[in-house]
């Protein structure tokens, strides 16, 4: 069944009742896309995480170490299997860095020290 039709038709009806008419922001540019340096294969799926409250992989893995790494200051003694998850994170979020060749895309570049500052690094 296509919808499209029916879409066009409410948008019309709307348009005619001035529903549209005082929206905020009317006559004035977009704002700004803010993953505007995210390449454009890769955007999509980025604003849908952001819309969902879901960071990426590597933000996630980059999340847990310095919680994993806070946890294992404040410990006098941390238990080896605590040290072990530490560094299996770091090389599972180093593997999909340079899997994700971040450190060579402008996306990473902008956004990279601003994350970092965020998660405390």
């Amino acid at each position: 069944m296509d919808f499209g039709h029916l879409i066009e038709e409410k948008i019309k009806k709307s348009i005619e009742q001035g529903d549209f008419d005082n929206l905020p922001g009317k006559g004035k540019p977009l704002p700004k896309d803010d993953l505007s340096y995210v390449p454009s294969e890769l955007r999509n799926s980025y604003r849908v995480l952001k819309n969902a409250n879901i960071l990426p992989e590597e933000m996630q893995l980059k999340k847990e170490i310095v919680q994993l790494e806070e946890l294992l200051e404040q410990q006098n003694n941390p238990a080896p299997e605590k040290r072990k998850s530490l560094s299996e994170k770091k090389i599972r979020y180093n593997m999909l860095m340079e899997k994700r060749k971040m450190q060579s895309s402008a996306a990473y570049s902008q956004y990279g020290g601003g994350i970092s500052k965020k998660l405390g690094f």
